[in-house]
């Protein structure tokens, strides 16, 4: 279920404020909002643009869209533009605009109507491309288009490009898998494809068609007989017979430039039962390129390309470990990829078809190797490294980060090597390194130089590099925008397509939209002027001499924290409410707006930091963002950073001071464990004065009583160790709260032939950290670190018990010292003994295989963490069940405090209370989630290491 989020702080302008009240006045349903964090959210996508609209409207319905554009068209609303917005992940601006941003994205998400005998779907236009396909897979059908942002894109931003992606030489693009939808035009008239037009709507057809007829032949006289073919007000498939007219085609690929798209019918397609995927290796990427068309005569679904830059970036990040080493590549060794994909319905055939490949691709100039995917699973993971392109470029550090402006060039298959040949003279004509990945088995290749489009040269640079690409594509017989639509590049349309096309798509646009206002100055203009692409604002990407917020301004639109997968950790509190506001991208823009404004000393910047305020305040912390943003863009740090600013003007709730205190009293409450105990009571009815709930029971059992050595840091030298001690270190958390958990973590170790030796730690750091306290955070975590410098002298692995309190150690201790000693979390300890062949017991009796989740952090973070585990009790003979989730709800204090119980709970109902059903026990490594599931359902939670010491305990 999708939750509000509480408004906003910023009023909205007298006008505007009397748009909304006129929409509520008319029975809109949907959100309104006008704040800076919302605008802030929407003046970006994954272009290099920035352009900030004036207000963001999300319809509930089809009926909301109808009101909304009634409402608008009246006199005093008929300047706003309108502009559809998906998912924002267009890289060319093509949902930017200012006016009106209608959000789609967040409520109408839906199935309208599944007709799986037939084979088609109704869906509304906000329903990501993943989403829908899980929710048919019992049908056994799929929406073919098969794009690499496929987790977030939503069909009606696939609709507006007329996206493709792998496969697309098979299946098609989306127009090709598109049978009908609806559309809204100015006064909330709507027209349906699969009705009869109504009679207000015969007239702008009568003149649709007289355009098409205009322009037809020369439109297809323009433009190359390719596979990526040109889409936006293609008037060949919308006029295929003098006697027909499919007007709807007009809209795939038109960008949102002819009306609102409500719903949607998708032809389906039956998913194949076998896959095979090969990777071929070569020692250059000119040897990858030229192997494209031999290797398409083997017939496979789709051939992508990877060259050795995508590769090496791949490989240290991971990507790459179940190739085999001599073609996974090491050091500095250069390898390009082929990745090579069939389908089929018989397994026998498909493994011939793939044999043949092999044996074909050994003898091809430059091949270094094959591998073919040991299973499904080995398969995604490969696929995932061309997911993950993007991001990887991204990461490069330094003001010239690539950007996208020329990556989606499409030319014949046979004309690739020359083209490459022309855009590498190109590039380097300029002085400028790039990557290059794509689908070379329809011609297209994505590349994307690294630019600083804050300076002034690099912007001219932008201009020339696009006006050579766009000129070398024309002269290999390509197209300048196969694949991401045209956006801001909708420029070059008129040169490209020629006056008497282009004359008819004005007919077009004007029969549409006679008053230029769906999203305006792209594509087609009639009256107005087009943006050109230097024209629209560039979206500052470096914060000169400010480190503390230089990652606000990395942010690139990627967009992999949207999303929607409930078992995917990032970004919870976007999955809670689909408000862009409240994820990695909305909140790294409110930051940069805010520090922006601070720099310009900006009128409004109190109302900007108050709007700031409260979308960061709404952030788990889980820092799943830290580690899965592709270029690590860390919430958590920029909040912590933020708020330390934003309380030098604005007191502290009362409240940050109690969460900080419950970290610096427990030495305190240790030594009075029995007391403390009494007094709970009493601190859960002060804390619900501080709007704290639910808050945990302090432990029974102290640390000096779970049987096991204890010593102070400082007194670690005194106790004699040997090869089999493991330094098991206190956290506050689990030492005042959870000492069960840091008894089965060290009764596990003992059972396993090892000698644990608590330690306890100076005063923890994480919620001054997480509250924006810095001063007093690098106090602390300053201590902590030196106590782990001196624990590190003695040779000894370190063990933590709470992975949040672990990875703190790696993500925000490096904010303050690079070299910080390895705390590992248990299972890699485990696993790391596992490797190195100690002698384990083996369980004395079969037992039960309970499932086994893992922290929200830790998934990101370490993403092995499942599958250690996993080996773990395997090696021991014990079974469990590991389960993916995503955030619980709980990350640490959120989920105790009263204002944000309905995200809290929403989260806890999307992925972990599914996965509790029916079960009377579970193994969670998460402090945070084993209070969440205790508090929020009737399952126990147990460490996992408590389930190894059960059984091992002899009988």
């Amino acid at each position: 279920m999708i939750q509000s989020v509480r408004p906003l702080t910023a009023p909205l302008p007298p006008e505007l404020a009397g748009f909304a009240a006129a929409l509520a006045e008319a029975g809109f349903a949907g959100d309104v909002a006008s704040d800076h964090a919302a605008r802030a959210a929407m003046a970006t996508d994954n272009s290099v643009y920035e352009l900030e609209p004036d207000i963001i409207v999300a319809p509930k319905s089809a009926a909301d869209v109808e009101i909304l554009m009634a409402v608008a068209d009246r006199p005093a609303f008929r300047h706003l533009a309108v502009t559809a917005r998906g998912g924002g992940t267009g890289t060319n601006g093509q949902s930017l605009n200012r006016g009106i941003i209608v959000n789609f994205q967040r409520f109408m998400t839906g199935i309208l109507e599944l007709n799986a005998a037939e084979g088609w779907v109704d869906v509304e236009p906000g329903i990501v491309l993943d989403e829908l396909n899980g929710l048919i897979a019992h049908t056994g059908l799929f929406f073919a288009p098969n794009t690499s942002t496929s987790n977030r894109c939503t069909i009606g931003g696939m609709i507006s490009t007329d996206a493709s992606g792998k496969g697309s030489r098979i299946y098609g693009k989306t127009s090709d898998n598109v049978l009908g939808l609806n559309l809204t035009l100015s006064g909330g008239r709507t027209i349906r494809s699969l009705e009869p037009p109504p009679a207000w709507a015969q007239s702008m057809l009568d003149d649709i068609a007289d355009a098409c007829d205009a322009g037809r032949q020369a439109l297809i006289d323009n433009t190359p007989r390719i596979s990526r073919r040109f889409t936006g007000y293609d008037l060949e498939r919308a006029r295929p017979a003098a006697d027909r007219l499919e007007w709807w085609r007009l809209l795939l690929g038109a960008e949102g430039t002819l009306g609102l798209v409500t719903k949607i019918r998708l032809k389906l397609t039956p998913k194949p039962a076998h896959k095979r995927l090969v990777v071929v290796a070569f020692d250059s990427f000119a040897a990858a390129l030229a192997a494209g068309e031999p290797i398409l005569a083997h017939a496979p679904l789709a051939i992508e390309i990877m060259d050795d830059w995508v590769q090496r970036l791949a490989r240290d990040a991971g990507l790459m470990d179940s190739l085999p080493v001599d073609i996974r590549g090491q050091a500095e060794t250069r390898i390009s990829y082929l990745f090579v994909e069939f389908v089929g319905e018989a397994e026998d055939a498909l493994t011939a078809s793939v044999a043949r490949l092999i044996a074909d691709a050994a003898r091809l100039p430059g091949v270094i190797g094959s591998y073919c995917a040991r299973d499904e699973a080995d398969a995604a993971k490969l696929w995932s490294t061309r997911a993950a392109a993007v991001g990887l470029l991204g990461k490069r550090e330094g003001a010239r980060r690539p950007v996208a402006f020329v990556e989606d060039c499409v030319v014949p298959v046979e004309n690739l090597v020359a083209f490459v040949d022309g855009f590498d003279t190109i590039l380097r004509g300029h002085g400028l390194r790039y990557g290059i990945y794509g689908h070379i088995d329809v011609g297209c290749l994505h590349v994307r130089p690294a630019l600083d489009l804050d300076e002034k040269a690099d912007r001219a640079t932008f201009q020339a590099i696009s006006d050579a690409v766009y000129a070398l594509c024309n002269r290999h017989g390509g197209i300048f925008w196969g694949e991401h639509g045209k956006g801001i590049r909708g420029a070059y349309l008129p040169d490209y397509v020629g006056p008497v096309a282009y004359a008819a798509f004005q007919r077009i646009k004007h029969a549409f939209d006679p008053l230029e206002r769906f999203n305006p100055g792209k594509l087609v203009t009639v009256s107005r002027q087009p943006i050109g692409i230097v024209e629209l604002p560039f979206r500052q990407g470096n914060a000169a001499n400010d480190p503390g917020f230089e990652k606000a301004f990395h942010c690139n639109g990627n967009a992999s924290c949207l999303t929607y997968s409930k078992t995917v950790p990032i970004c919870p509190s976007f999955k809670a409410t689909r408000d862009l506001r409240q994820s990695p991208k909305g909140r790294a823009e409110a930051v940069r707006k805010w520090r922006q404004a601070q720099e310009a000393s900006d009128p409004d910047l109190a109302a900007i930091g108050r709007d700031t305020y409260a979308v960061l305040d709404s952030c788990l912390g889980c820092n799943a963002c830290g580690s899965a943003c592709p270029v690590h863009v860390s919430v958590p740090t920029l909040k912590s950073q933020f708020l330390d600013a934003y309380h030098n003007d604005n007191r502290r709730p009362l409240r940050d001071h109690a969460a900080v205190a419950v970290e610096a009293m427990a030495p305190f409450v240790a030594a009075i464990r029995p007391l403390a105990r009494r007094l709970m009571p009493l601190a859960s009815l002060m804390a619900r004065g501080l709007g704290l709930i639910d808050l945990p029971a302090i432990s029974e059992r102290g640390l000096c009583q779970l049987g096991h050595p204890v010593v102070r840091h400082t007194k670690i030298g005194t106790l004699a160790t040997d090869e089999k001690t493991v330094l098991v270190l206190e956290d506050a958390f689990t030492a005042t709260f959870d000492t069960a958990a840091v008894g089965a973590v060290c009764d596990g170790l003992v059972a396993l032939g090892y000698r644990p030796i608590l330690v306890t730690l100076p005063p923890g750091s994480k919620a001054a950290h997480v509250k924006g306290m810095r001063k007093r955070f690098a106090r602390l975590a300053g201590r902590q670190i030196e106590a782990l410098t001196e624990l590190g002298k003695t040779g000894r692995p370190m063990v933590g018990v709470d992975p949040a309190f672990v990875l703190m150690t790696r993500s925000e201790f490096s904010e303050l010292t690079p070299s910080v000693p390895k705390v590992l979390l248990v299972q890699e300890f485990l696993r790391q003994r596992l490797t190195a062949g100690d002698p384990w017991p083996k369980a004395l009796a079969a037992a039960s295989a309970p499932r086994l989740m893992v922290h929200c952090t830790e998934a990101s973070a370490a993403p092995q963490a499942l599958k250690q585990w996993q080996e773990v009790f395997a090696a021991l003979g014990l079974s469990v069940r590991p389960t993916p989730t995503g955030c619980c709800g709980m990350a640490g204090l959120f989920g105790h405090e009263q204002r944000q119980q309905t995200v809290s709970r929403t989260l806890f109902d999307a992925s972990w209370a599914p996965a509790l059903a029916g079960e009377t026990t579970v193994l969670a490594s998460g402090f945070s989630c084993r209070c969440q599931v205790e508090r929020l359902s009737k399952t126990a939670a147990l460490h996992p290491m408590a389930a190894i010491a059960a059984g091992l305990k002899p009988g």
